[in-house]
């Protein structure tokens, strides 16, 4: 059986029983070189930083006449997180990740909640990568 969750006040059992839909929008490994860190050698050179965005866009009507205008562009979500990376050095991918979710929900008043989750790959000799995820609402 299905365990009964809700949202706003209205189960989501319902909400899909009357043909709603829920939207997420993501972009997932994109990868930059970037100038992040808080020791000496990470402010002489870059180092690659992977970013995902998740952007839940609540129950946004789907595109009607399958035109990019009717939705947020991932290519654009894309675009401006690379664009807040490079802007400058960074000491924290935490600060980043708020950075990148900050400009999501004032991009768009359809985004409802950003997750945005920053690795370093070489941030930790024994591991594949270190990071954050900052998960921000409206």
């Amino acid at each position: 059986m299905f365990r009964r969750l809700s949202r706003q006040g209205v189960g989501l059992s319902a909400r899909y029983a009357k043909g709603k839909t829920s939207t997420r929008i993501f972009v997932r490994g994109l990868q930059i070189q970037a100038s992040i860190g808080v020791h000496p050698h990470e402010h002489e050179q870059t180092q690659p930083v992977i970013i995902d965005i998740e952007l839940d866009m609540g129950d946004m009507a789907l595109p009607e006449e399958d035109r990019l205008h009717e939705t947020l562009d991932y290519g654009l979500v894309a675009d401006r997180a690379e664009a807040i990376a490079l802007q400058a050095h960074v000491q924290l991918v935490e600060t980043l990740a708020e950075r990148i979710a900050d400009w999501a929900l004032s991009a768009d008043p359809r985004v409802n909640r950003v997750a945005v989750s920053i690795a370093k790959p070489q941030a930790l000799l024994k591991a594949d990568a270190a990071g954050v995820e900052v998960v921000k609402s409206r």
